[in-house]
């Protein structure tokens, strides 16, 4: 809901202050008094396009204020949140200025943003009638979200129930597809890893295979050189030359010139004991390298060639299954278990094509329920819409709410909806916006809003040139229908009739007036007898008329009797 908008340097207004509040809110004057400025400033504040035409003359930039109270929408919220700025209390301020030299600068709750913002927010705030390019339900979706609004209950739960089974379709189906594209690739999968798991097993090989093998080759590949060296060593610590001076001989000779002369010292006994356990030594080590020089006899079955054919095998595996062997050993089970992943891909195939045509099934079964929940609310949309056009001076016109089924189901089902207007009994319906004047088009919304109010929280409704062309009693039809829009949402209305304005809790007065700083417009609330002389002068152009001003109060009190809430 608007609560005040502050404009400065707009046209030919200086500065203003147009209060707003809950209800209905007429603004009226002399043609050409800056009506169209207060619309104009209301469109910058809704993300219009700027123009520095509109630029007060003498002044370097206009600029315009609205503040709103926002309570719990929140759509606007989100968006406002979006865009980093802030509201307190649940009060918006968007602004706008726009300078001499065409520059524009907009802000939500104290941010700048560019002015496609403020359309965006704009959208959900304030809803104007009056012109063609500003029909709120001209696009087909619209008409359908407007239709199902206005069905109810029994449609909400129609539409609920077919959209979730679309979502879950949706995702059966996205799923289904995933897998039969990948179909191909998963069966060649399965054949590589298959003749991975096949060279694995034919190979065998087993955890440090690789290192052993290594240290075998390289003892293979020396064989003869340790041969030399270890029976060398083994002939130098124990020969068996009969007159050999090996190291074993030497320790026992040693160890025996010691034995006697020992008895007659301690020191010589240490060293006695040390050469004894040194001869043990030796003969250990001798017996060890004749143990090693047997081994190199008959350590492998293997020829080195083997030994090197068979690390190359291995090597060959580890480059593609590894890098270590035991990576690659590891592999083969990591293997089997994803071939029995792939093999029970083509049953969980068959079990996702089974659901998705059953909730294909039910997805035509439900689309077709809410199609005619839709028809069933279309009618009577169109019944009641009819009849209010009758009372606003529209004889014969009727509306028609036509449903046809797309090709596809999409999210919101098989039904586009189109609002078709018959502007006299027997004309072909055409789409609205076509062939009606401004004025009968704003009487069409009007109607339409007013059947819709009680199914759909509306926001700020602007009505212009809703009176075009209206005069007697349907002119207090107009009034009635939005005093009537007006007891769920704020409406406001820039009327010529006396029979409209006396609908309204709320009366500004555009009002323009010369002054040594050129012409200057101004607006004024309109209470107790000022309101009571512009509705004569409205009936009359006689302020001061007593017949008009008589005529005026009747109005007022009429108003005030069917709609006591408005005028408390």
């Amino acid at each position: 809901m608007i609560e005040e908008i502050l404009i400065r340097d707009l046209g030919i207004i200086t500065e203003a202050t147009l209060p707003l509040g809950r209800g209905l809110t007429a603004l009226t004057g002399e043609t050409g008094a800056g009506k169209t400025m207060v619309l104009t400033a209301l469109g910058l504040l809704l993300g219009d396009r700027a123009d520095s035409s509109s630029v007060r003359r003498g002044a370097n930039s206009l600029s315009v204020e609205g503040r709103w109270q926002v309570g719990g929408n929140s759509a606007v919220i989100a968006q406002v949140e979006e865009a980093a700025g802030f509201i307190e209390g649940g009060e918006l301020i968007l602004s706008r200025s726009v300078t001499t030299d065409g520059r524009s600068r907009a802000t939500v709750g104290g941010r700048s943003v560019p002015a496609g913002v403020l359309n965006e927010i704009g959208s959900a705030l304030v809803v104007v009638h009056g012109q063609a390019d500003q029909l709120r339900l001209k696009s087909s979706a619209a008409q359908r979200e407007a239709l199902d609004r206005f069905g109810g209950a029994p449609l909400a739960k129609a539409l609920s129930e077919y959209q979730r089974l679309f979502s879950e379709h949706k995702v059966v189906a996205n799923e289904l597809s995933g897998l039969r594209a990948s179909l191909k690739n998963r069966l060649q999968e399965a054949e590589d890893i298959r003749a991975a798991v096949v060279e694995l097993e034919r190979l065998d090989a087993k955890p440090g295979e690789d290192q052993q093998l290594a240290e075998l080759a390289a003892r293979l590949t020396h064989t003869e050189e340790l041969r030399i060296a270890a029976a060398d060593a083994h002939e130098q610590l124990l020969t068996e030359s009969y007159d050999g001076q090996d190291a074993v001989s030497l320790v026992g000779r040693a160890r025996k010139a010691l034995e006697n002369a020992s008895a007659h010292d301690e020191k010589l006994a240490v060293h006695l004991e040390s050469l004894r356990e040194i001869g043990a030594s030796l003969n250990e080590i001798a017996a060890d390298l004749s143990g090693y020089l047997a081994s190199l006899e008959s350590e492998s079955a293997l020829s080195l060639d083997e030994v090197q054919n068979r690390r190359a095998d291995l090597a060959a595996m580890m480059r593609k299954y590894g890098p270590s062997l035991e990576e690659a050993i590891g592999y083969r089970e990591g293997a089997e278990k994803r071939l029995l992943e792939l093999d029970s891909s083509t049953d969980t195939i068959d079990k996702l094509a089974a659901r998705e045509s059953a909730l294909a099934t039910e997805l035509e079964a439900q689309a077709e329920i809410l199609t005619a929940a839709r028809n069933s609310a279309a009618e009577e949309l169109a019944n009641r819409v009819s009849l209010e056009l009758q009372a606003l001076a529209m004889a014969g016109a009727r509306l028609h709410v036509t449903i046809s089924q797309t090709p596809e189901l999409t999210s919101t089902g098989r039904d586009q909806v189109a609002l078709l207007l018959e502007a006299y009994k027997g004309a072909e319906p055409r789409p609205l916006g076509r062939g009606a004047s401004g004025g009968e088009l704003s009487r069409i919304m009007l109607a339409i809003e007013v059947v819709l109010a009680g199914s759909d929280h509306a926001p700020t409704f602007i009505f212009d040139e809703v009176d075009a062309g209206v005069g007697g009693q349907a002119a207090i039809e107009v009034g009635r229908r939005l005093a009537k829009l007006a007891q769920d949402a704020q409406v406001i209305v820039v009327t010529h009739l006396p029979q409209v304005a006396a609908f309204a809790n709320r009366h500004l007065l555009v009002e323009k007036s010369d002054s040594t700083d050129g012409t200057q417009t101004s607006l004024q609330k309109l209470e107790g007898e000022t309101r009571v002389a512009e509705l004569a002068r409205m009936l009359s152009g006689l302020g001061d008329s007593n017949s008009a001003r008589s005529h005026a109060a009747e109005l007022l009190n009429l108003a005030a009797d069917e709609f006591p809430a408005l005028h408390a």
